[in-house]
């Protein structure tokens, strides 16, 4: 019986030193599979990638009152009183906003009593003018009659001493004189009257100009559909929303904006790293957040020249612009995107992880093999995720991610490759 125990007992602790030494191996074994990556051989894609949100490549502006057009009005920014909800869809001539015209109530009112102030002022003028030219031709008249007395007298003094004869040639050539002076006087009068009643006409239809397009500017306070279509809200220089409570200006009056949903761009921001990699043209990929499972393509048709210092941002962000190939109604502006822009393409290289390539003191590049090799590689044009090896790799050959434990032991490699690593050095210098 105690043989038998005791010889269970050993069994018992043979079995379980063996199950220790194989759990290690295993663990081992999978230590070291999740370490290792294979080399693949095959396409290979240089990407720039960034975030970016649909807007219409073109759209019709829903404007606020043109007040630069008129030189008689000066204003300020105006606020938005009212407007309707963004992704509204309208018909043309329907209610889209109201602006504050309390400034221009007040304005109007002051001209329309400008222009009553201007029309009393014409009608006194004219009737002053009719009062002053009668008054002027009833002298005249009267002072005919007393040149024709005067003719008389000197017809009658024929018989009279030449004196009295002189005295009456005299006062009738005065009598000439006054009658002549009194005719220049009226004519002058009537010139100057028509004078004045012009230029006070001409005050009262200026005025009356400046009544008509005010009242005309108040009406675009309220503010209608030029066509039908979605409305969407304007953003200002800093991207902010125009809505109600927000202010327009005299020379940006654009409240809205109804976007052409069949042809879309996205718009996103590269930073000056990459920007240079980024050429109109370029093939893109697009995916939306709000419909994961679709993908769309897209082009390059546009970058900035100048960066942007945006918020949150440490760097210069440039605008780039992708016109998106395809038409989806289900795409609308301002939802958002991920953009892959495709900078460059490979059909068929040798590419392995980018963390499995290691670098010694000497700048010299190369991989941990399963096999127990320290290999030397030639590398390439990298992406975020690989980078491609010109030389020094095969495909299917296994790499370490990161240094083994035994790294020390892996026999060295590829050392006929330092020279092409070095001469690429001196080129690129």
């Amino acid at each position: 019986m105690k043989r038998t125990l005791i010889i269970t007992s050993i069994v018992v602790v043979l079995a379980t030193i063996l199950l220790i030494v194989f759990t290690r191996v295993l663990s081992q074994k999978d230590s070291h599979a999740l370490n290792l990556a294979e080399v693949r051989q095959g396409s290979f894609e240089i990407v720039v990638k960034g975030a970016g949100e649909l807007i219409a490549e073109n759209s019709i502006d829903i404007r606020g009152p043109n007040i630069v057009r008129n030189r008689n009005f000066r204003s300020g920014v105006i606020k938005i009183l009212d407007i309707v909800p963004e992704g509204t869809v309208v018909i043309k001539g329907e209610y889209i906003a109201s602006l504050d015209k309390t400034e221009f109530d007040n304005t109007l009112k002051s001209e329309i009593t400008n222009l009553n102030t201007k029309k009393s002022e014409l009608e006194l003028k004219v009737i002053d003018t009719a009062v002053t030219l009668s008054t002027l031709r009833d002298d005249i008249k009267d002072q005919a009659f007393v040149m024709e007395e005067a003719k008389i007298v000197v017809e009658q003094s024929i018989f009279e001493p030449p004196a009295t004869q002189r005295q009456a040639e005299l006062e009738a050539d005065k009598a000439k004189r006054l009658l002549e002076w009194k005719n220049r006087l009226y004519y002058l009068k009537r010139a100057q009257s028509i004078m004045e009643t012009r230029i006070l006409k001409r005050e009262v239809e200026n005025q009356r100009t400046k009544v008509t397009d005010l009242e005309e500017i108040l009406k675009e306070f309220t503010i209608k559909a030029p066509a039908a279509g979605m409305v969407m809200y304007k953003k200002d220089q800093t991207g902010v929303k125009r809505k109600a409570g927000s202010f327009i200006n005299p020379f940006d009056p654009v409240v809205a904006t109804l976007p052409d949903m069949s042809s879309m761009i996205s718009k996103l921001f590269v930073s000056e790293i990459e920007v240079s990699k980024v050429e109109y043209g370029q093939f893109v990929e697009i995916a939306i957040d709000a419909f994961p499972e679709k993908l769309y393509t897209g082009q390059v048709i546009s970058i900035a020249n100048i960066g942007e210092q945006l918020l949150n941002s440490d760097s210069k962000l440039f605008e780039v612009l992708v016109h998106i190939n395809e038409f989806d109604p289900l795409l609308r502006p301002s939802m958002t995107t991920d953009n892959r822009v495709i900078t460059k393409s490979y059909d068929d290289v040798i590419y392995v992880p980018i963390e499995s390539v290691q670098a010694g003191a000497d700048n010299i590049p190369f991989v941990y093999t399963r096999d127990g090799f320290k290999q030397i590689v030639v590398p390439g044009e990298a992406n975020e995720k690989n980078i491609i090896i010109e030389q020094g790799l095969a495909e299917g050959t296994f790499v370490f991610l990161i240094p083994p434990e035994n790294a020390s032991k892996f026999k060295p490699a590829g050392d006929e490759l330092i020279e092409t690593i070095r001469d690429r050095e001196l080129a690129l210098r």
